[in-house]
């Protein structure tokens, strides 16, 4: 119970006098003590270079970043939530993709791309492709890389991927469901 009976003190002497109800009311106050002694943190809540890492992760959920490793340095979880939120609003476009591609193979990363902007009528009959590239995938197996980055390309969007001087999606062979990954 909270040192100074502060809610109890606003309540009618005729209140105060009843056990019961001093005691019920007390609850209350204890549990707005807690509510006030964090109050000054909720700003920070969503704030994932302070946040508490548990919140972290349920932030990066918020943004489709599913299933951070808790088992990453503090830093890095932190990074990979405020990277992936700054790239969310350009989602789909080549530098988005770009950073998302640096973001998790930890290296640089080249895009290259049909999209544009044309004439009416002047548009290439084959436009909606990218292809990809990046030293490595940052440690991840290479079917989580692909899944991770499959989920993050336009679904329209005819995509390859190269790790080094390997494609590793889609695999040779593959039909137009794989592609997506």
């Amino acid at each position: 119970m909270s040192r100074t009976p502060w809610m109890l003190n606003q309540l009618p002497v005729g209140m105060v006098s009843d056990d019961f109800f001093t005691r019920f009311v007390s609850i209350f106050q204890e549990e707005a003590d807690t509510l006030l002694a964090h109050g000054d943190n909720l700003p920070h809540l969503a704030d994932p270079t302070v946040a508490p890492l548990a919140m972290v992760r349920w932030m990066a959920d918020w943004i489709g970043l599913d299933g951070i490793d808790p088992g990453l340095p503090d830093g890095t979880q932190r990074r990979l939530v405020t990277t992936a939120a700054r790239t969310l609003r350009r989602r789909g476009t080549p530098g988005a993709l770009q950073g998302f591609l640096e973001l998790f193979s930890g290296g640089p990363a080249e895009v290259d791309d049909g999209g544009g902007v044309w004439r009416e009528g002047e548009a290439p009959a084959d436009h909606a492709w990218v292809v990809m590239r990046v030293a490595s995938t940052g440690g991840l197996p290479d079917a989580d890389f692909v899944a991770l980055i499959a989920d993050y390309v336009p679904a329209h969007v005819r995509a390859e991927l190269w790790v080094d001087e390997r494609q590793i999606w889609p695999q040779p062979g593959d039909d137009e469901r794989s592609r997506r990954g």
